[in-house]
């Protein structure tokens, strides 16, 4: 799935930028009038299951016990019951928890894509492992929903399950860099991105998820600070002057020497206005017009 999700030839904007030929398809009505009601969501965390009742939670139970689960731990068990058992999978509840806390209850917009919940909850727990959901956010859930859990329900397009040692060696690596001093540069950049209260909501934080999965340059352009004995001091998201009818935001990495103490900045633009963001220009010098 990385493979899809980080690519060299995404580093181009001009070749990452979708049709906009319909904007609306598949929201029904008026774009802007859906964003300012259901806003999007691109959001990082790890999706878990819950059971909206005892009375699920024990028909799981039966269904698992009348297969062959032999040699499978608890969770694969669980997994391979939900694969085969389509109707307990459609009963299930599936949360997005980002930084511990239980943030979203995810709902397919297309029935089809039950499958990508089922993917998410893995036959394993191991560390590193994340997902990236996009779609809307909706109203929050009512407590008979989900066993008394309040939480918006997110309407997903898309939902990305990865580890993050496989998102890391899926970034291009400059064939003069060793792997250590690189990983150890896209450990710090993800660190920085998806810590705190980073819910994915925000346009600020929906362009930062998305730079993290969908453009390598940020990597690269990072060792090559370090490379000069530059540090990253800071990564901000500013409003871009002149956005028009669309949501512009821009990236701005500092980078401060640190033996000289002089600060470079470069940025990227990023626009928001949908719920698949997307490169309007490449990571280039920034100038502070308004200072």
């Amino acid at each position: 799935m990385t493979a899809e999700m980080i690519s060299a030839q995404e580093a181009s904007a001009e070749e990452i930028v979708p049709s906009q030929t319909c904007a609306t398809c598949g929201h029904g009505g008026q774009a802007g009038a859906e964003v300012a009601a259901f806003p999007p969501v691109y959001a990082l965390g790890k999706v878990e299951l819950r059971f909206p009742t005892l009375g699920t939670e024990k028909e799981l139970a039966q269904a698992i016990g009348r297969g062959n689960a032999e040699g499978l731990t608890d969770q694969g068990a669980i997994h391979e019951a939900l694969r085969e058992h389509r109707y307990l999978a459609r009963s299930m509840c599936y949360v997005m928890v980002i930084g511990g806390l239980e943030t979203y209850l995810l709902k397919p917009r297309d029935p089809m894509d039950l499958d990508l919940l089922i993917d998410a909850v893995r036959p394993a727990d191991r560390p590193g492992q994340m997902d990236c959901v996009v779609g809307i956010r909706g109203p929050v859930a009512p407590p008979e929903q989900c066993n008394g859990l309040t939480v918006p329900i997110v309407m997903f397009d898309q939902l990305y399950s990865f580890d993050i040692d496989e998102l890391r060696h899926s970034i291009p690596r400059p064939d003069d860099v060793d792997e250590s001093s690189f990983l150890a540069t896209a450990d710090e950049i993800l660190g920085r991105i998806t810590v705190g209260d980073n819910a994915g909501t925000t346009d600020e934080d929906r362009a930062l998820n998305y730079l993290a999965l969908r453009y390598d340059r940020i990597y690269s352009a990072t060792l090559e600070a370090h490379a000069r004995n530059e540090s990253l001091t800071s990564i901000e998201v500013r409003p871009a002057p002149l956005s028009g009818a669309r949501r512009l935001v821009d990236v701005v990495f500092s980078y401060t020497g640190r033996s000289t103490d002089v600060t470079q900045r470069f940025f990227v633009r990023v626009d928001v206005t949908e719920p698949f963001p997307f490169l309007v220009g490449k990571f280039s010098p920034y100038i502070d017009r308004s200072s």
